[in-house]
């Protein structure tokens, strides 16, 4: 039986020719399941993969031998390069290190992938509740633009169910941000994992591919993707809004 890091090269295989001599140099703040999924795939793509937790670098050494990633701390990863990647539960974004990006250029392009889950996880946040779209929230918290992609799709068909451009039901991606040339980059990324880059336009757009919107885990193919983001409502609906007794817990949610 084939391993996990084994899937992971396999599928990355027919991608790896544009990055083996020109990877990226990109941070992961978050080893969860889509920070860790991201860095396998990322890595086994010719990328140097900086990723952290919120504990100790110690503790991601078995996980970056079998990954290729290196580990790192928070700032260490904000500092690795190109790219920052913030994948982190959003409650926690706010306890992120102040100096986050001290010393980080203005050029590296910061992608948030994240959700609020305000029944599940995450409590009550009020701009976003007032209607601030989640990855404008995670914006404010960072001091630094954002793009928004990754987060409508599930961690496990990130992992397997890339496939080359061209192939019958490639699965696209929305991608939204302000900077031009930072969503291209982050558009780049999604097409070299194997996934059509679709354009969701602004940050303030961004809400077109939260939880509950058409698009959001639904793996639709471009066309598919274009026509859901289209459709989607602004209105969060009564599961996506934190009540009293907000946050209960997965199998529980308040």
């Amino acid at each position: 039986m084939s391993t996990f890091l084994e899937r992971a090269s396999a599928l990355a295989s027919p991608f790896r020719d544009e990055t083996e001599e020109t990877g990226m140099k990109i941070g992961i703040i978050g080893a969860g399941n889509i920070g860790g999924t991201l860095a396998r795939r990322l890595a086994s793509l010719g990328h140097q993969v900086t990723i952290a937790n919120s504990r100790e670098p110690e503790t991601l050494a078995e996980f970056a031998r079998d990954s290729g990633a290196r580990a790192g701390t928070p700032v260490q990863a904000a500092r690795a390069g190109e790219v920052v990647i913030v994948t982190i539960p959003l409650r926690n974004v706010p306890n992120l290190p102040a100096d986050l990006f001290a010393r980080v250029p203005e050029s590296t392009v910061v992608i948030d992938t994240n959700n609020y889950y305000p029944r599940h996880r995450d409590g009550r946040i009020a701009e976003i509740e007032d209607g601030l779209p989640e990855s404008r929230w995670v914006e404010r918290q960072l001091g630094r633009p954002v793009v928004k992609a990754f987060n409508n799709i599930a961690a496990a068909h990130l992992m397997e169910r890339g496939k080359p451009k061209g192939a019958p039901g490639r699965i696209a991606l929305p991608v939204a941000g302000d900077d031009p040339r930072a969503k291209g980059v982050v558009m780049d990324l999604v097409e070299q994992l194997g996934f059509d880059a679709v354009d969701a336009g602004t940050l303030d757009e961004s809400w077109r591919q939260q939880p509950a919107t058409p698009v959001y885990g639904t793996d639709l193919d471009a066309a598919g993707a274009r026509r859901a983001l289209a459709e989607a409502s602004a209105e969060r609906g009564a599961d996506w809004r934190a009540t009293d007794r907000s946050p209960g817990t997965l199998a529980n949610p308040a």
